[in-house]
């Protein structure tokens, strides 16, 4: 037998058997049940149901790590909140209109909950109906409330500070771009959750006052229809409305009660990894000492007369076995079988050999002995793992690999101190406090912090050390807070970029040959060593390197060369030569995403007075009078941080011939300035002058 085929024109409808139709579904069931009358029995059913999704709402913020786990909860506040009052139009409706004929008019459930829980005593049902929903109205749902409005303002002001640390990790390696862009939708999901949280508690509170209305509504719409329509003496009226009223109210409220509690438990948690279950047992049970001292306690209230004994001396014994116990595993788990100290026999001297002779690792960091913990693996550091990263986006960002970082222990530091060194001279140096974290300030914070000052290594802003208990206030006060770990990959990153060019040794050069090579070979051998030699074409690269130009682009900067190199074998010469073929990268990596070039320029008498020292002075370099060497220093400093008080990239763009000698003599006053000539400018990019090297700013 053939299988049976939907039709052409259903077969388009398999979304009709999707989980998106769940929720306009219920919409729209919730808008029928305010219109379209319901029998007693299907409003049972719709009783049940609410109180079920009460309580998986609740079980399910229990269970919940973190609030963002529960993005869906400020919906699920609305949905439940709209079924509840629909729930309440629907039953007052059977309530008004059958109500006469008994208790059970408005369904079994209502009938329960009037007659079980209150013993069918409607002054009884009043008085535990307006206790449920002052408990509900002041107490949870106001706090709830208010913790929202506070999470929703702290958010987003720390938004900035965690946007910023997400973006020092992503520079440092540590990261991917894919997990950057994951962890930044998280803080701005983390926002708005707040936020929608904040607006979701009203609907609760309003919630709670339309219980109490549509209450005292029924009763006194009740004690009219029974008096008047059906002929019911006042006390028959009175009891028989109150009670499906109180019952109805109490069917509404105690869903509602358990919603507000699941939303304060979500609201108030403090990010962990682990669930509101897992963290009370293993706070608040977890000090034996704190158990026995409560059972004490509890059992001297239990032998004081008059006070009920055996409950008192069962709890007293009870929390203080548990307290017996846990002290005995714990002290347990302390005791480690001590090994016995192994017997070194006595070695006699050798003579000293070549192996004794240490070569110098090119990349070096030591640290001290509380920082061991960071670089072993077997202690859970994870500072290996992010050099890793750093020597990756390292390769991905300059254009070869860097030499691998050597790490070894120094018991001659502070035990809190590292140090970072180059072919074995130091080159940086830092503290770093395992379990704290550095709250840098760029400079916009709303406030001061308790914790040890100090000064970020790797860019020199002002910091404090905190606790981790303090990194959440610290980012809401729009601190950049990072971990002991991330402080020094950052300053070691920012190190080897820094230093990029001395770290491209003789070695890398020829691997880096030797890779471009497996794609291109006729390209490197027509060129080296033929044409240029090795330590040339190493130098033009170090050039290169030395004012900040990548050199992933290996194709065009052998193709330049190959084209020059038979005019001229100067490498600096060479070099310019180059920049002028990577203009568009060069541009592209200082002003990305824009074609107007905000940049400084020289004032034309300067440029004059600089073209005819050029031509006076040697190849090499010009001869400057000290007072014209101080005025272009300060005046090109002063224009800089005009710039940068712009938010603009500090680009001083001068005529070719100028742009190697002014780049050599500003490089180490102000390592932040790039000097660009006319020539690398692209065609395509406008520029714009916003200061003047020499002249009106």
């Amino acid at each position: 037998m053939d299988s049976l085929k939907l039709p052409a024109w259903l077969s388009g409808l398999d979304f009709l058997n999707s989980r998106t139709l769940t929720a306009p579904l219920l919409i729209v069931m919730i808008l029928a049940m305010m219109v379209l009358p319901l029998p007693a029995f299907v409003l049972d059913i719709f009783f049940s149901f609410n109180i079920a999704l009460a309580v998986i709402v609740l079980l399910t913020s229990f269970y919940t790590v973190k609030p963002l786990d529960f993005m869906v909860f400020p919906t699920v506040l609305l949905v439940s909140t709209m079924l509840r009052l629909s729930l309440n139009v629907a039953s007052t409706r059977v309530v008004l209109t059958e109500g006469h004929t008994g208790p059970d008019a408005a369904g079994k459930v209502i009938e329960a909950f009037g007659h079980f829980l209150i013993g069918g005593n409607y002054a009884v049902g009043i008085v535990v109906f307006v206790i449920l929903t002052i408990i509900n109205f002041t107490v949870v749902t106001k706090g709830a409330g208010r913790i929202a409005e506070v999470g929703a303002r702290f958010a987003l002001d720390a938004m900035p500070g965690k946007q910023m640390a997400i973006d020092a990790d992503l520079n440092a390696g540590l990261i991917a771009e894919q997990e950057a862009r994951r962890r930044r939708t998280e803080v701005a999901q983390e926002a708005e959750f707040y936020g929608a949280m904040d607006g979701a508690s009203k609907y609760v509170r309003g919630d709670a006052i339309a219980g109490i209305m549509v209450t005292i509504i029924n009763i006194v719409g009740g004690l009219v229809v029974g008096m008047a329509q059906h002929d019911l003496d006042f006390s028959q009226a009175l009891k028989l409305y109150t009670l499906l009223a109180i019952g109805d109210g109490l069917v509404a409220q105690i869903p509602s009660l358990i919603i507000s509690t699941a939303a304060g438990i979500v609201v108030s948690r403090v990010a962990s990894d682990k669930n509101i279950g897992d963290q009370l047992i293993g706070q608040l049970f977890a000090k034996p000492q704190v158990l026995i001292i409560t059972a004490c306690i509890i059992g001297g209230m239990g032998i004081i007369p008059g006070m009920p004994h055996f409950a008192f001396l069962f709890f007293a014994a009870v929390l203080g076995a548990g307290g017996y116990f846990l002290r005995k595993r714990t002290q347990l788990a302390a005791q480690e079988p001590e090994a016995a100290p192994a017997v070194v026999a006595p070695v006699e001297s050798e003579e000293a050999t070549w192996q004794d002779v240490l070569p110098v690792d090119t990349l070096g960091l030591e640290v001290g002995y509380r920082l061991i913990p960071m670089v072993d693996k077997a202690q859970g550091g994870e500072l290996l793992k992010r050099i890793k990263g750093i020597r990756k986006k390292f390769a991905q960002d300059i254009g070869f690999l860097s030499p691998p970082v050597h790490i070894r222990d120094n018991l001659e530091l502070k035990p809190t101190s590292y140090t970072i060194s180059l072919k074995g001279v130091e080159m940086g140096a830092g503290e770093a406090f395992a379990g704290q974290y550095l709250a840098i300030n760029p400079g916009m914070v709303s406030g001061t912090l308790e914790g040890r000052p100090t000064i970020d290594p790797a860019f020199g802003l002002p910091a404090v050390w905190i606790d981790a208990n303090r990194r959440e206030s610290a980012q809401a006060m729009g601190y950049t807070v990072v971990d002991a770990g991330t402080v020094v990959a950052t300053h070691l990153n920012h190190l080897i970029t820094t230093h990029a060019a001395e770290l491209l040794g003789r070695h890398e050069v020829q691997q880096l040959l030797d890779y471009v090579a497996k794609d291109a070979p006729k390209l490197i051998e027509d060129l080296i060593p033929k044409l240029l030699p090795l330590p040339s074409f190493q130098k033009v690269l170090q050039n290169l390197l030395s004012e900040g130009v990548h050199i992933r682009d290996m194709r065009s900067i052998v193709e330049t060369l190959s084209e020059h190199v038979i005019q001229t074998q100067d490498t600096n010469e060479l070099t310019s030569l180059v920049r002028v073929a990577l203009g568009r990268a060069i541009v592209q990596q200082l002003f990305p995403g824009t074609n107007e070039l905000s940049v400084m320029s020289l004032d034309t008498h300067l440029e004059r007075l600089l073209m005819q020292a050029l031509q006076n002075g040697s190849p090499d370099g010009i001869g400057l009078e000290p007072g014209l060497a101080d005025t272009i220093l300060s005046q090109t400093e002063l224009a800089s941080r005009h710039q940068e008080q712009m938010g603009l990239t500090p680009v001083l763009v001068v005529p070719a011939a100028l742009r190697l000698l002014l780049a050599r003599f500003l490089r180490r006053s102000l390592p932040q300035l790039r000097v660009l000539s006319h020539a690398e400018v692209p065609e395509s990019k406008t520029i714009k002058v916003t200061s003047l090297v020499g002249g009106q700013s």
